[in-house]
């Protein structure tokens, strides 16, 4: 039997947006290509850019007959929600799994996601990100604690595959009847082409998978790897800042949503045991005479100091605005049902969804460690 028609066929979304990263897009494809176990489909979502869609519907077009490589544009407002719901939307298969526009996934990616949805509760499962620096090797001063400032997975995740509050959405999938149960991201929250580097789409929606489906089991197997690529701007600690400032915007908005009680969950042991230790263990390799350890030190109280300072803010615009953002139910879309223009689908429905977050005020202050980061 072909793997592609197997019960547990993936549908990979990558969402991309912008032309500079031509060449790490057509790795990431190729990288799904190469799995171990063989995607349905891979679906490219073009983020309101026609010529990046142009020039990547002409790209695939071999694939046109196979549909091994679909090439969509976001349905939806401009941003990475929106562009996964679009993905979701035209998704074939039985599980949907997302991978940055800048990664590559190693060759048993999909086998181990797909070993875990053995177990029929489980209903999400992520994996293991690593940074590919541009330098070469990571900066001296840039604590392992905040790897999710670049995308990537940090220290202080449990090893193995062990149940978790929420996948990365970077490196994660889902059972496609999660989506069913809890409807898309929602927009608002995460990520905007370049904007300031919002997250925690992520978070807010598998806390809401878990209200919905209190049953279901979320995972990280940290043998499902992926590369993610870390450009030299982002070594920098005044991205480093600017990231950490705005994971506290988000978080948030995340709490605003699903309440300080779940939103701030994961966070606080990440703040009280994880960053702690990670201090003491930098001022320790100082002692000793070791490069960059109280630059690691320093930026870990820096970026607690930025991110509550960031979520402090966000909690206040959003009880003084009222700030929302919303979600909805996914249409299901397949290629007979939609209209196609030069190979990529056209005339889909809005997916951002109508439904609004719950208004819940936030009252603690932590540090949000995401990925999914554009």
């Amino acid at each position: 039997m072909n793997d592609r028609t197997t019960p547990h066929g993936f549908s990979v979304v990558i969402c991309v947006y912008t032309e500079k990263r031509w060449e790490d897009i057509l790795a990431a494809v190729d990288s799904v290509r190469k799995q171990s176990l063989p995607a349905l489909e891979t679906l490219l979502v073009v983020d309101h850019n026609e010529r990046l869609l142009t020039r990547l519907t002409e790209k695939y077009a071999e694939q046109r007959h196979t549909e091994e490589v679909r090439v969509l544009a976001n349905a939806g407002p401009r941003g990475l929600s929106a562009g996964r719901n679009t993905g979701i939307a035209a998704a074939r298969g039985e599980f949907v799994a997302f991978l940055d526009d800048d990664a590559v996934a190693e060759r048993d990616w999909l086998h181990h996601f797909s070993a875990a949805y053995d177990e029929p509760r489980v209903m999400a499962v992520g994996g293991r990100t690593l940074p590919s620096w541009a330098s070469g090797r990571r900066p001296a001063w840039f604590p392992e604690e905040f790897d999710w400032v670049v995308g990537c997975t940090y220290l202080g995740l449990p090893p193995g595959r062990v149940p978790v509050r929420n996948v990365l959405g970077g490196n994660a999938s889902f059972r496609r009847t999660a989506f069913d149960a809890a409807g898309g991201f929602a927009t608002g929250i995460g990520r905007d082409g370049d904007r300031r580097p919002l997250g925690g789409e992520e978070t807010e929606l598998c806390i809401r998978l878990s209200k919905a489906m209190p049953e279901a089991i979320l995972l990280i197997d940290d043998r499902a790897v992926i590369h993610h690529k870390v450009p030299a701007v982002r070594e920098r600690f005044g991205y480093f800042r600017t990231r950490v400032y705005a994971e506290g915007l988000s978080k948030a908005l995340v709490a605003r949503s699903v309440g300080a009680q779940k939103g701030l969950e994961s966070e606080r042991r990440y703040t009280t045991r994880v960053l702690p230790a990670g201090v003491l263990r930098g001022m320790r390799d100082a002692l000793r005479g070791r490069s960059g350890g109280a630059g690691r030190a320093g930026a870990i109280v820096t970026g607690v100091t930025v991110a509550a300072g960031g979520y402090a803010l966000g909690t206040l615009r959003a009880r003084r605005n009222g700030t929302t953002f919303s979600w909805g139910p996914i249409e299901r879309h397949d290629a007979a049902s939609t209209g196609t223009v030069g190979g990529a689908e056209g005339g889909a429905e809005d997916t951002a969804g109508t439904g609004t977050g719950e208004a819940v005020r936030a009252e603690a202050v932590s540090v949000a460690p995401e990925g999914g980061l554009r």
